[in-house]
């Protein structure tokens, strides 16, 4: 029987009422399969006696000793018991804190054992966090000097709640192998168990509760860890066949240009389709290895989707593409999609390019007309701000197939939004979506497949990521997508170096970005909030307190503001430069009439919140100043210096911080300084906030494991995706 078929309830357990299965109810145990897999979450060795002569080298002390005398401190309610005991090396107290019924149980000459953490107090060895019961009501401490300790062992120690102690908890799970333990079966292949030294399910539910010796808790604790990933990523293959009628990479993302050689490079060329070709011959650099490596992907990818729309056989699903394109900014993602658009329309398909914001789908459409002109595209843009005359006219376009591209946000997928021959759909920004949404555009393109068996065929779909995803994350929350890396960065272009600023020391900043104003050049003042925040009652300044300049109010731990900013700036700081407000507030034409000035060098400094995270592309500035850093996420700090060193000329990137950083934003700010490179800051960015934290997966439903952790346990996921995927390799063959 596999444990998840135990579904007796816990209260068939013996010791178990009403009122302890409720507090079993608030942890999630419901069943004793529940109850099994509530595995401990660390291991106390007492196998070995601890003196308390050796209390300094020891996180406990486990030892049996005698009771010498009992007193009390304090009086009424916080009258306290102080037990006096002498293990033959040491003298000590055990002060009982809301425990006076321990001098009946631990009388006075009593022989008891003691486990504990001591520390010296009031000249006094103490220990206010014990466990201690009685062996003999009477007896000399000579009589156990070479005894063992009473309950030694491994003892597993649990997540706790109130109600329930490690002593209820241990016997109910002891019942509860005893009862049901010995019938459990194997929930993966015994070769791959084998293979993999991994114990059995029964044994390893055994070990892991009640283990004989350390070694064999994290033995335990490995193969329920791998068992768990296996069957996470055997869920990843089975949608994968599902959705896509293959498996993905395996380890994905590993050809990301690093390696590619000049027969690369002419299978490349040979792979173009006649559109793909025109733009290539238009631009006027040359893609990088990266670029190219991922272009030949996502061709193979769309070829082999197109060939098997009607062309599928009966007991197959048809072919889907499924890719994340992830590259660090400025890496030429967006250009690669473009790419893949061409493709598709020269198989006769349309496609759909959906970005976040106007701003950010109004450039992709200014940049799609430019590069793609001469090539017959057909090109339009749709938001929710389109106007209702020029709405009606696009959307019978669209649908009569007069449209090969339509970029746009999320209207791209609203109700009245009807494709002709919807095959692919691209989503930039993908962080910026949740799995409906993306549903939503999938299902525009849904058509009934053509071989015969009542099954639909979908379009392709391309991801694209400015935020580098860890490799664990790649294995987990997207493993049911291929990966393309893009790590090559066009020629010419250089590393921003990074400074950071302790707050307080602005002035200098400041003074630097003024130079390099003065050679030509733009900069960037970003800050966490749009406002000022009204201060409380109690932050009011005196009346006769003169008002604080932002560069000395930054020193207390206010938080300066954009609007606040702006003024003092462009007044006091630089009042011969053109300065500019920009935040999510300003009417959308507004804001996109202040870009396009920046960008065309009608504006000297631009003074932003997060707004201009994506989507802003302006080779001539040099400089970004990030004021109260620290409020920013890893990701978003890195994001905001990509605005910068998109050109030529050295760039450079401030971080000013707080006076009173914590240790994982002085974590941030090293990792910033330390590298440009996205895929290390991403891996940084897990490592301080956790996986459930990062590009919002916790909303995705994806992630959802228990004992094993995808980022502690990288090593094992890796084997467990190539073995589950091994077993089911014969089912695409």
């Amino acid at each position: 029987m596999k444990l998840s078929e135990i579904q007796t309830p816990v209260s068939a357990l013996g010791g178990i009422g009403p009122a302890q299965a409720k507090i079993y109810a608030s942890l999630g145990i419901f069943t004793v399969a529940d109850l099994l897999m509530y595995y401990p979450k660390d291991w106390e060795d007492r196998t070995k006696k601890i003196y308390l002569a050796d209390y300094r080298l020891h996180a406990k002390v486990h030892t049996i000793a005698t009771v010498t005398g009992h007193s009390w401190f304090g009086y009424g309610r916080m009258r306290t018991l102080k037990i006096a005991i002498d293990d033959g090396t040491a003298r000590a107290e055990l002060v009982a804190f809301n425990r006076p019924f321990l001098e009946k149980n631990l009388p006075k000459g009593s022989v008891i054992s003691v486990t504990g953490s001591f520390t010296e107090k009031y000249g006094h060895l103490q220990s206010t966090a014990f466990e201690a019961e009685q062996i003999a009501p009477f007896g000399s401490i000579e009589e156990y000097r070479n005894a063992p300790v009473p309950g030694s062992g491994i003892l597993s120690i649990y997540p706790l709640t109130a109600g329930l102690t490690q002593t209820r908890i241990r016997k109910a799970i002891d019942r509860a192998l005893k009862e049901y333990g010995r019938g459990i079966s194997d929930e993966i292949p015994p070769e791959v168990i084998a293979r993999r030294h991994l114990m059995s399910k029964r044994d390893a539910l055994h070990a892991i509760h009640q283990p004989e010796t350390p070694d064999q808790a994290l033995d335990a604790r490995k193969s329920l860890i791998y068992e768990e990933l296996y069957h996470f990523q055997n869920a990843i293959a089975l949608r994968s066949l599902e959705h896509k009628g293959r498996l993905p990479d395996i380890l994905p993302g590993e050809n990301d240009g690093t390696g590619f050689t000049d027969t690369d490079r002419e299978e490349f060329t040979a792979s173009l389709s006649p559109r793909q070709r025109q733009l290539l011959e238009r631009l006027p650099f040359t893609l990088t290895d990266g670029q190219q490596q991922c272009i030949l992907e996502i061709n193979r990818d769309i070829d082999r989707a197109e060939q098997t729309r009607s062309h599928t056989a009966a007991d197959k699903p048809p072919y889907t593409m499924a890719r994340l394109v992830q590259g660090d900014v400025g890496s030429g993602k967006t250009l690669t999609a473009f790419f893949a658009c061409l493709r598709i329309i020269d198989w006769g398909g349309q496609c759909a390019f959906l970005a976040p914001t106007e701003l950010l789908a109004r450039q992709h459409a200014e940049n799609a007309a430019r590069l793609l002109e001469g090539t017959g595209v057909r090109l339009a843009f749709l938001t929710g701000n389109t106007s209702a005359a020029g709405r009606g006219q696009l959307l019978t376009a669209l649908k009569d197939g007069a449209v090969d591209i339509l970029i746009g946000t999320h209207a791209l997928f609203s109700r009245n939004v009807h494709y002709h021959n919807l095959h692919l759909a691209v989503i930039d920004e993908q962080h910026r979506f949740g799995v409906l949404q993306r549903n939503a555009i999938i299902e525009k393109g849904r058509q009934p497949a053509e071989n015969g068996t009542g099954s639909f065929t979908v379009p392709s779909l391309l991801m694209l990521s400015a935020t580098p995803i860890p490799r664990t994350l790649a294995l987990t929350v997207f493993g049911d997508l291929d990966i393309s890396v893009i790590k090559t960065m066009p020629r010419g272009r250089l590393p921003v170096k990074t400074y950071l600023t302790k707050a307080g020391n602005e002035q200098n900043v400041y003074e630097f970005v003024r130079k390099e104003i003065e050679t030509g050049h733009q900069a960037y003042f970003v800050y966490p909030r749009i406002e000022e925040a009204e201060p409380s009652a109690d932050m009011q300044p005196a009346p006769d307190s003169r008002e604080k300049l932002p560069f000395e109010s930054s020193r207390d731990g206010t938080i300066k503001s954009a609007e606040e900013m702006f003024l003092f700036l462009s007044r006091q700081v630089y009042p011969r430069k053109r300065c500019a407000l920009i935040h999510s507030r300003i009417d959308e034409p507004e804001q996109i009439t202040i870009l396009d000035d920046f960008r065309m060098g009608k504006i000297d400094i631009l003074v932003a919140t997060s707004v201009v995270e994506v989507g802003v592309d302006v080779p001539n500035a040099t400089c970004m100043v990030i004021e109260h850093a620290d409020r920013f996420g890893l990701a978003a700090l890195h994001q905001l210096r990509g605005r910068v060193g998109r050109g030529t000329a050295q760039s450079h990137c401030f971080l000013i911080y707080s006076t009173r950083l914590s240790e994982t934003g002085k974590a941030r700010m090293k990792a910033l300084r330390e590298t440009n490179d996205g895929f290390i800051i991403a891996e940084q960015d897990m490592k301080l906030r956790g996986p459930g934290e990062v590009t919002g997966i916790q909303q995705s439903g994806y992630l959802t494991l228990g004992i094993a952790d995808p980022v502690r346990d990288k090593e094992l996921l890796e084997l467990a995706r190539q073995d589950a995927f091994a077993q089911l390799t014969p089912q695409q063959s």
